[in-house]
């Protein structure tokens, strides 16, 4: 089951359980759209992978099956402004 980490891991954005906006590698490593487009070239900084568009959990299974509240952030290199 997919973990739906809150945040960009780039510059931290608030990727809310149905945010249109996260991307998510192979590795769950999550990002938002304008980082993978603006500042990661479309490639995981820290595997090298494709990103695709998170799916969206079901409303009826958020409660049973909440998304993670834990927040990774890696400002270094190539997230750096």
């Amino acid at each position: 089951m997919l973990a739906l980490r809150p945040n960009c891991e780039c510059c931290d954005r608030d990727l809310p359980p149905d945010s249109e906006a996260a991307r998510i590698c192979s590795f769950e490593c999550t990002f938002c759209a304008d980082c993978v487009d603006t500042r990661l070239g479309g490639r995981c900084p820290n595997c090298g992978g494709e990103f695709v568009k998170r799916p969206v959990r079901p409303p009826a299974l958020m409660a049973r099956f909440p998304a993670s509240t834990e927040r990774v952030l890696k400002p270094d290199e190539p997230c750096a402004a």
